[in-house]
């Protein structure tokens, strides 16, 4: 049996780098940019999950000159190799906070494509102007 162990330790190797290769994993830390030219940056994912970064948009309906402004988020533990993830960006700019969610996907070429739905909350007067709030 102890000539066994080393032959079966290097099969388990060889097998499970084979298994690592074909599943890449997703790093939502870096550098994002969106069909619409807006950039992201996310600096490192802490232990918890826990980021930061900040997100230049390259849209707004504001009248106000666009700024660079900071995001924090989470992305969901355990670690998966294609996590999901959340994060909020106040606007530097104007009166308004963005809610994301997502999902970071490695696709067949082993690029990574981060997919996303978010919620945009502005500022109103009154709560009978809350019906135009959300977008």
């Amino acid at each position: 049996m102890v000539q066994a162990t080393p032959l079966l330790l290097v099969l388990f190797l060889a097998l499970g780098a084979h298994g690592l290769q074909a599943t890449q994993q997703c790093k939502l830390t870096g550098q994002w940019k969106n069909d619409l030219g807006s950039n992201m940056t996310i600096d490192e994912v802490k232990e918890n999950g826990d980021f930061t970064g900040k997100y230049l948009t390259s849209v707004s309906a504001s009248p106000g000159e666009i700024k660079e402004s900071p995001l924090v988020g989470s992305q969901r533990l355990p670690y998966w190799s294609q996590p999901t993830f959340g994060f909020t960006v106040h606007w530097n700019f104007t009166d308004t906070i963005t809610v994301f969610t997502g999902q970071c996907f490695v696709d067949a070429n082993g690029k990574e494509v981060l997919k996303t739905m978010w919620l945009l909350r502005s500022h109103v007067r009154s709560r009978t102007d809350d019906w135009k709030a959300t977008l």
